[in-house]
């Protein structure tokens, strides 16, 4: 009688971990491949935001220097895969698909090698385009979407934003594009009171608060001036509702400025930075995903969704994926404020769900999107990948 397979030994390969989604999804995955038993780590530089958060989760971490230079993140990265024959090496970030590479030759333990895309576009080199393939046994895509974009190519000639009107694929490999999505925390996004986050933030019983989640930094942001534009539209017919944005960035004088042009003071405000994004969701009655730029799959709809929270959303790149996980809101047309004013309106007079309901919603996305089925969806995929059996 045979027993369970041996744990993998995996090597995450993160030369950041300074913040943003990628950096969360390598970490997400780290927990859910160790909560599975597998025997796998993170290297990457100490010091910064996420090398806290790992320590703080427990998990094995082995700490590059946080100001250190590419070729000496490879070597100690290389000895570490060759002291522990490391199996798997998996790399995230955009600047780590080379650094993967080398790390894994020169282990000299021929480790399998995978990267991970989490951006709705290609690399913009040529040349990485060309011959990364060539190099790794896989490459993951984070929605159907973004192996689209690496498989064909997706180009929005008249699109506002420059970075979606040209976004080529990859010029090799396309057999090797996998789809994996990712997974969020269901054990701390799920439904609670969260009346005293409410009142920290000024909301009082009667204001019906829709709230944007997410960085806006330079140029762009993730559609928060966009989403004022609306706020006011929206205030003018419904007064007690109230416009709040959540997060970090370079843009907070243009937005504060905004308010103040748009008569929104005191009805829109940026919030402090929020460290309890479970509290914050809970405190919100709608979240607003008017994303105006590019977006892989968008796991702040399934955060939402877990805490039994609508969502209005842009219908664009990986979104309407990740709207689907819950189908409770509304898609609308990317870049159309009328259609985002007009959702805004439609959902403050819809009935909040009831305890119940917002459990059921929960365990949904709770039952494919926890990090524990994160880590299960790529432990099942190491082991096809180590025995050959990928599908071509």
């Amino acid at each position: 009688m045979t027993g369970p397979p041996e744990p993998l030994r995996i090597l995450l390969v993160n030369s950041m971990l300074s913040g943003g989604g990628t950096d969360d999804q390598c970490v997400k995955l780290a927990q859910g491949l160790h909560e599975l038993g597998q025997d796998v780590r993170i290297a990457g530089p100490d010091g910064q935001e996420f090398s806290r958060v790992i320590r703080a989760l427990d998990l094995p971490f082995f700490a590059t220097p946080a100001n250190g230079s590419k070729l000496g993140f490879i070597t100690r990265a290389a000895k570490l895969a060759r002291r522990e024959r490391i199996q798997i090496i998996h790399g995230h970030h955009g600047r780590d698909l080379w650094r993967t590479v080398f790390v894994a030759k020169l282990s000299g333990v021929k480790p399998k090698i995978l990267v991970t895309r989490h951006m709705a576009k290609s690399p913009s080199s040529w040349f990485t385009r060309r011959f990364l393939p060539g190099q790794c046994d896989a490459i993951i895509a984070v929605s159907d979407f973004v192996a689209k974009v690496l498989r064909e190519g997706v180009y929005e000639p008249d699109s506002p934003e420059p970075e979606r009107r040209v976004r080529p694929p990859m010029l090799a490999g396309h057999s090797k594009i996998h789809v994996i999505r990712g997974g969020i925390d269901t054990k701390r996004f799920h439904p609670l009171d969260a009346g005293a986050q409410r009142r920290e933030w000024g909301l009082e019983p009667g204001h019906f608060a829709f709230g944007m989640a997410g960085s806006y930094d330079l140029p762009s942001g993730k559609g928060q001036r966009e989403f004022l534009q609306a706020a006011a539209r929206v205030h003018a017919q419904i007064p007690q509702a109230r416009f709040l944005i959540i997060g970090r960035g370079n843009m907070e004088g243009i937005l504060r400025a905004d308010i103040e042009r748009l008569g929104l003071a005191g009805k829109a405000w940026l919030t402090p930075y929020c460290h309890d994004m479970c509290a914050g969701m809970n405190a919100i009655d709608c979240l607003v995903h008017f994303q105006v730029g590019t977006e892989a799959f968008g796991l702040v709809l399934l955060e939402a969704f877990a805490c039994g929270k609508p969502v209005i959303a842009s219908a664009l790149d990986g979104i309407p994926e990740a709207f689907a996980v819950a189908n409770f809101g509304k898609l609308i047309k990317p870049e159309s404020i009328d259609e985002l004013v007009a959702a805004m309106r439609d959902q403050v007079g819809r009935a909040p769900l009831s305890p119940a309901e917002q459990s059921a919603l929960h365990r949904k996305v709770e039952e494919h999107y926890s990090v524990l089925a994160f880590g299960e969806r790529m432990l099942k995929f190491y082991r096809q990948m180590m025995a050959g059996q990928l599908e071509k």
